[in-house]
């Protein structure tokens, strides 16, 4: 893999941009592979990646339906952050966090990440209240925070309307100072071409139809659009198509798959520097590097595996845009889109074995998969490599939903972002 650098790109500007390759191969599958992983989005493409980089398995094949990062990777509004109130869910996100603050050295390729920060409204003394316990246990959980005036609010958010008569006044809130943004397409792009760097073959528009097993029950393979492709382990990655996979593999998991809508709009100015949301209205927003708004709202709350949304939903967070920040309220939108989020009971993810021998999953991040691509694919390439749950991943297995050990992050993670 030759290394981009600001010198490569000035000599290539030289030589009329004719010294680039590819950054990936497009190979053909072979008949078998030590693991493959389903799914070709940030999360199975960085467990590829750490599977190869941290562990030395390199005979892995990512299997992707459609096109590289053409799922929810490329259908979310790029938040990172680890604000969680239970210490294992702090623990894993930040975990996250640290990653992505290194990524774009470690892959040599530009993710965008701007920390820049998210702020928290509260819109009600009830909701002052939980910002603070909230506050308290990101905190014990080493996780930064700090809470804000309604002053200090409107210092950080100009736009934002924190006057007394305001449809929803600002009471208060808190920020959030190493979250931030990243590109979604570039931490796709960084980890595949990283991976396939490392001897990985990225297969796409090779959709999994079911899976092998032998006599004892143990998964060995799967039948693809390709062709039957064997291995000694499998990896589900496929987010809001994971029950879809679980039911071909022959059993069924605790989550349910929801559309998840996005908007963005037209360019403009840069008039917002942080990222804000809004515990009232569920509405979230930040402003990319093209000077669109980038902003959504809830769930569609009623299941299903539609890419698109509906228009209740779309007239709420446009009118939460209207009534929070009004001096944004005519800006036009250029684009709309959703995608299928994985919610399980406790809002947590699902990380580890399944019934299934040979068969692992990630699953269950619901609005959180993109702010957890990089840990996601960690403590995954670590399970398949050696048999173990990762310390960050053992509280998320499949078993806790018997045991009852359920980790209710639907107060920090039940809005949509």
């Amino acid at each position: 893999m030759k290394r981009y650098s600001a010198l490569r790109l000035f000599v290539e500007g030289l030589r009329g941009q004719k010294g680039w390759t590819p950054a990936w191969r497009s190979p053909s599958p072979k008949k078998r592979y030590d693991v493959i992983v389903i799914g070709a989005g940030g999360h199975g493409l960085a467990t590829a990646y750490y599977l190869a980089r941290n562990h030395g398995v390199r005979d892995v094949a990512v299997l992707e339906r459609g096109w590289l990062g053409g799922g929810n990777t490329g259908r979310n509004t790029t938040i990172v952050r680890s604000n969680y109130y239970y210490p294992a869910s702090a623990r894993i996100y930040d975990f996250s966090v640290r990653l992505y603050e290194r990524l774009s050295r470690e892959l040599n390729y530009n993710i965008m990440y701007s920390q820049r920060g998210i702020v928290t409204t509260a819109h009600s003394r009830h909701e002052l209240e939980g910002v603070r316990r909230w506050l308290g246990a990101m905190r014990l959980n080493g996780v930064d925070g700090e809470m804000l005036t309604t002053a200090e609010v409107k210092l950080r958010v100009p736009v934002l309307d924190v006057s007394p008569t305001a449809r929803l006044p600002v009471l208060g809130g808190y920020i959030h100072k190493r979250a931030g943004t990243a590109r979604h397409d570039a931490v796709a792009w960084g980890y595949a071409r990283a991976a396939d760097a490392l001897g990985v073959d990225i297969i796409q528009n090779c959709e999994v139809r079911g899976f092998a097993s032998n006599a004892a029950g143990r998964v060995v393979g799967v039948e693809t659009s390709l062709g039957p492709i064997a291995a000694e382990k499998i990896c589900l990655s496929v987010a809001g198509h994971s029950g879809v996979l679980a039911a071909l593999a022959g059993f069924r998991l605790p989550v349910t798959s929801y559309a998840l809508q996005a908007f963005v709009s037209e360019p403009l100015k840069p008039v917002l520097d942080t990222v804000v949301m809004s515990l009232a209205s569920g509405f979230y927003i930040s402003q990319s590097d093209k000077g669109g708004l980038v902003f959504g709202g809830e769930l569609d709350r009623y299941p299903s595996y539609a890419q698109r949304g509906n228009m209740p939903t779309i007239r709420n967070a446009a009118a939460a845009l209207a009534d929070q920040m009004p001096s944004l309220g005519r800006v036009r939108l250029a684009r709309h889109w959703a995608g299928i989020v994985d919610i399980a009971p406790d809002s947590s993810p699902i990380l580890g074995e399944t019934p299934v021998p040979g068969l692992l999953i990630n699953c269950g991040w619901g609005t959180g998969g993109f702010k957890a691509i990089p840990v996601g694919g960690f403590v995954l390439a670590h399970h398949l490599a050696t048999g173990k749950a990762h310390d960050l991943a053992a509280p998320f297995g499949l078993k806790r939903f018997a045991e009852g050990a359920l980790i209710d992050e639907a107060a920090a993670s039940g809005i949509a972002h």
